[in-house]
């Protein structure tokens, strides 16, 4: 492994689940950090009634980069659906808090699972507990709560972390530095990105870093989030946040979306990101282009093999 280039990838959600499952196919080392600000659904109820980190996140990201039969893989995803303590609980989710009481600590059992798993690479939470994401609103309301943020009704202004006392892994900090490409997205850019850039060091760590940074660009909006954001929105969002222009690449879809698939995005109040090339441009990025989604029972998600094919040539590039 050691002998193979090094690629640390950001995020959360299914968007770094999906690119995961291609990229683990090339012969490269992965690091993926994951957010552990998730406080809905089977991970929030864990995180408050165990006192662990949601384990939500890492389970998909296990799941992606693991080389076991498909059946173990579905076992492992498998979510209750009857049950009065048990309904809405993925198997995975349950496996993973066990482990943590078991041996006492979370990235431990984060270590245990992947050998159970087979998984091919490194999955690192961006903290060792669980952090609180709270949004300033334009109107100057604070929602807490990542679960809560999207559904405020409200344009968000910036977001933070608390508690203030956050310590990102040491092991963390030493992969970015030590990473010879670092891909960021594609997720939520409010709820799944920043939450780990937010952590203290880490996001001081991506900016300090001498690897390329590239920005997988969300395909569609998301409402409570991006509403309207083109994808120039999306980059000014991480600057801010961040204070500095830290990215070198942008990759986005220049495939037009079908007319039913958007129909159905609409009644989310969501639509295809405008990607203002010369804007992104004038932001100092390389902007790349290409047909990069496939679609999942009319649900919109990145070709994986295709974007993992890309970001290996940038890689490459890099390398020469």
């Amino acid at each position: 492994m050691s002998e193979q280039p090094k690629v640390v990838i950001i995020g959360g959600g299914t968007g770094l689940s999906v690119l995961l499952r291609g990229l683990k196919k090339f012969p490269v080392d992965i690091t993926a950090i994951v957010t552990v600000a998730d406080d809905g659904g089977s991970s929030g109820r864990l995180r408050n009634e165990l006192n662990i980190p949601p384990p939500g996140d890492i389970r998909n990201v296990l799941a992606a980069l693991s080389d076991v039969e498909p059946l173990v893989e579905e076992l492992f995803q498998h979510r209750f659906n009857k049950g009065n303590n048990l309904i809405g609980h993925s198997l995975g989710n349950l496996i993973l808090a066990a482990m943590t009481n078991i041996t006492g600590d979370f990235v431990h059992a984060i270590r245990e699972m992947s050998t159970v798993l087979n998984v091919r690479g490194k999955v690192l939470p961006a903290a060792n507990s669980s952090v609180i994401l709270n949004a300033e609103m334009e109107d100057g309301t604070i929602v807490s709560g990542e679960s809560k943020i999207p559904f405020s009704g409200k344009k968000i202004k910036k977001v933070f972390l608390s508690p203030d006392n956050i310590e990102p892994l040491p092991e963390t900090l030493d992969v970015i530095q030590e990473a010879d490409l670092i891909i960021i997205g594609p997720g939520s850019l409010y709820t799944s990105i920043l939450p780990n850039l937010l952590v203290p060091k880490i996001g001081e760590a991506v900016c300090q870093a001498k690897a390329k940074k590239v920005y997988i660009c969300n395909v569609m909006t998301q409402a409570g989030e991006t509403l309207n954001f083109s994808a120039s929105d999306h980059v000014k969002a991480l600057y801010d946040h961040m204070n500095e222009a830290f990215m070198d690449i942008i990759l986005v879809n220049e495939e037009e979306i079908p007319n039913q698939i958007k129909s159905l995005y609409e009644e989310e109040l969501a639509k295809p990101v405008h990607f203002d090339v010369d804007t992104l441009s004038s932001l100092g990025l390389e902007v790349m282009t290409d047909h990069i989604v496939c679609y999942d029972n009319s649900v919109i998600r990145h070709d994986t093999n295709k974007v993992a094919k890309l970001l290996y040539g940038i890689l490459q590039q890099e390398l020469t």
